[in-house]
């Protein structure tokens, strides 16, 4: 039965103890019984999006209104997923693992999507780490410095976050065809945890990220009600929070909480997805066209209420509402760290004001400033006693009006070269990245090669009058290449793929039509 399954690479380390013939035979099942239904999903996200491409704009689906306007709510939570007040986000390589949990955070999401480059190392590696983490055996010794890592005692929640559903995993194929990445993800995870996380009396609890439409998240209901009753374990064993950073979703949340009810905890908002999505999903309409991506921030208005409408949806079903990213690091300079902070801390205190349950960060080091925020002032484990039933009528003008804000050469310089650094990190197989002072992601360098094609491709004008053109962009990327590589040192750039970054960049910001996601051909060129 397992022989449907077929390796396309060399065994490397770890494959032997993750795809044991248990493992194999459950895997097949899966395949079986979802991989068409997948591509199913896949197909109907397509012709979703020819129809916004002809001109309808995203809305309410009339059709559902009796799930939005009936009074029921989700299975209540287990006990450790009522305090989420700070989560910390990230990669899931070893060392970072480590950091992560001992971090002063309630939970760690440990990232195999924005956050990981999808080498079948990476990816094999990150699973051991998980399984290490989850039975506490996890440690690590810097092979350089010598420095030993260990998880200290009561570590972070761990929460794992798997790939998306357009992400193919082309080192594994079922009858001939890749697998789909977030079934790989999910299944690996929840079969080497499961029972050692309910020794420990807990569940098995994941991220889901960038759904678009109810009929997915009900695809991963069922994906999980027959794991659940193939281990004969009980309903509500697995449990997930899913990312609302798709601008179709945000019109689907009372849907989505609906179809997965035994399973859900919370959804969150994944702001800087979001902001691509609404570029990707709104691409052809020119009045919808976004300025600067430093621009774009949660107190504009359509952002703020797609935050508003979270809260008051999520705590009318019992499910907690998840704020967004904080990408900064930390400076070593006084000054500026202070102004760092600052600027964390008006973030975070719009989301508490608005009602959200727990925030993300990107670093350690501002635990303790979001935690004056999202502890001190918090009575109790979180806010699902707060309803902001005068946001239940947001509406879809509202979620859709894009803000006003110029578009600048520096903007669309930093954007090249935000991207084209965090391509070139990507393709040698590192997921996250320090660029500039951020924590740089997948997300966040959607953004920037979307908003130029975007400003492409509706002849916008920056703010001194220059048009927007493939040519202009064309000689930015040129001379910013040059700028990175004198950054970075030649030999850097040498032994890094920058220039293999420097062609993606440049075919699919240039191309005709918008490339879904940079991580599709991308991956093309990764191993």
């Amino acid at each position: 039965m397992t022989s449907r399954l077929s390796f396309t690479v060399e065994h490397v380390p770890h494959q032997a103890r993750l795809f044991t013939p248990q493992f194999m035979s459950y895997f097949v099942d899966l395949c079986e019984r979802f991989m068409p239904r997948h591509a199913q999903l896949l197909e109907a996200r397509s012709k979703r999006q020819q129809a916004i491409d002809a001109g309808t704009l995203p809305d309410f689906d009339p059709a559902t209104s009796a799930i939005r306007e009936a009074d029921w709510q989700i299975r209540p939570l287990p006990k450790d997923l009522t305090r989420r007040r700070i989560e910390i986000t990230g990669p899931v390589d070893r060392k970072m693992v480590i950091n992560a949990l001992n971090a002063n955070v309630d939970c760690y999401m440990a990232d195999f999507e924005d956050s990981q480059s999808p080498t079948w190392q990476g990816l094999l590696d990150g699973q051991i780490n998980l399984i290490d983490a989850n039975r506490n055996t996890l440690s690590f010794t810097d092979p350089n410095s010598g420095k030993e890592y260990n998880v200290a005692p009561n570590p972070a929640l761990l929460i794992a976050r798997v790939r998306g559903l357009h992400l193919p995993e082309k080192h594994l194929t079922f009858e001939g065809h890749a697998v789909p990445g977030a079934l790989l993800d999910f299944a690996l995870y929840f079969y080497h945890n499961y029972r050692v996380r309910l020794d420990e009396g807990t569940g098995v609890y994941l991220y889901l990220p960038k759904l678009e439409h109810s009929s997915e998240a009900q695809w991963w209901s069922d994906v999980f009600h027959y794991s659940e009753q193939r281990f004969q374990l009980k309903p509500g064993t697995i449990r997930a929070t899913v990312l609302i950073e798709t601008l179709p979703a945000v019109f689907q949340m009372d849907e989505i909480l609906h179809a997965l009810r035994d399973h859900i905890a919370a959804l969150n908002c994944g702001r800087w997805d979001y902001i691509f999505s609404y570029i990707k999903t709104l691409k052809h309409h020119p009045d919808r066209v976004l300025p600067d991506r430093q621009q774009v921030t949660m107190s504009q208005p359509f952002l703020n209420a797609y935050s508003r409408l979270l809260v008051h949806t999520c705590h009318k079903r019992g499910a907690l509402a998840m704020g967004g990213m904080a990408a900064f690091i930390p400076s070593k300079d006084s000054a500026e760290n202070e102004q760092i902070l600052a600027k964390v801390a008006k973030d975070k205190q719009l989301e508490f004001d608005n009602g959200h349950d727990g925030t993300w960060i990107a670093h350690p080091g501002l635990a303790d400033t979001v935690r004056a925020i999202f502890v001190d002032q918090l009575k109790g484990d979180n806010q699902l006693h707060v309803l902001r039933e005068s946001d239940q009528h947001i509406t879809a003008s509202q979620l859709l009006t894009p803000c006003q804000g110029e578009r600048t050469e520096a903007g669309m310089r930093t954007n090249i070269r935000v991207a084209l650094q965090y391509i070139s990190a990507w393709l040698d197989g590192r997921g996250c990245v320090p660029i500039y002072g951020l924590m740089e992601d997948a997300a966040t360098a959607e953004i920037s090669r979307a908003s130029i094609w975007q400003w492409i491709k509706h002849q916008k004008q920056l703010s001194d009058g220059t048009p927007v053109t493939k040519a202009l962009f064309t000689q930015m990327l040129a001379e910013e290449a040059n700028n990175v590589k004198q950054e970075v040192s030649e030999s850097t750039w040498q032994q890094q793929p920058f220039d293999k970054a420097v062609a993606l960049l440049e075919a699919i910001t240039t191309a005709d039509e918008l490339v879904d996601f940079l991580t599709l051909p991308g991956y093309q060129q990764l191993d």
